[in-house]
C-alpha cells in the first residue's frame, strides 16, 4: 500500500500511517519546509518506522509525484489544502498519482476555512473524479471521504 500525505508537518499522522502500511508499504510525505522533513525523520527513526516513509521536500505549487502516477492507494489531506496556491492544481496532481478506488480523506479547520471555501475544495476534487462517499465528523473540521472513480 502507498499512502500520500501532503503537509505532514512533524509526522503526527505519518507515523501511525507508516505502522498501518507495514513493512511492505510506504508513506510518501511531502512538505515545503526542510525543517518539518528533518523533524519528521527524527521522530520516525525514534518510532522505528523510518524505512516505511519516503519524505520529500517539494515546491509550494507542485509535489513532484511523477514517479507515483497511478500508484497511490490512500491520501490524507489534513488541514493543508487551504495552504496551497491552487486547489485545482493540487487535486489534479493527486488524481494523477492515484489509482481508481483511491480513498482521499480531506479535512480542513473550521477556524481557517469557511463553508464556501470547503465547498470550493470539494468541487475542485470532484473535477478530478473524486466523489464524496461520506462526511465524517472530525472535531472542529470540515471533512469528507472521497473515492477516485
Amino acid at each position: 500500500m502507498i499512502a500520500l500525505e501532503p503537509g505532514p508537518g512533524m509526522g503526527f499522522f505519518t507515523i501511525p500511517l507508516a505502522r498501518l502500511v507495514g513493512a511492505s508499504g510506504r508513506v510518501v510525505a511531502v512538505d515545503m519546509q526542510q525543517k518539518m522533513i528533518d523533524r519528521l525523520k527524527r521522530r520516525a527513526a525514534k518510532a522505528g518506522v523510518l524505512d516505511q516513509i519516503d519524505s520529500r521536500l517539494v515546491a509550494a505549487d507542485r509535489m513532484g509525484l511523477g514517479d507515483l502516477e497511478g500508484k497511490v492507494d490512500f491520501v490524507l489531506a489534513f488541514a493543508m489544502v487551504h495552504e496551497v496556491p491552487n486547489a485545482q492544481s493540487f487535486f489534479a496532481e493527486v488524481a494523477r498519482a492515484s489509482k481508481p478506488g483511491t480513498i482521499l480523506l480531506l479535512a480542513e479547520p473550521r477556524g481557517h476555512v469557511s463553508d464556501r471555501k470547503f465547498d470550493e475544495e470539494l468541487s475542485a476534487a470532484a473535477a478530478e473524479r473524486f466523489e464524496i462517499t461520506t462526511r465524517p465528523k472530525i472535531r472542529r473540521s470540515h471533512s469528507a471521504v472521497l473515492v477516485k472513480r
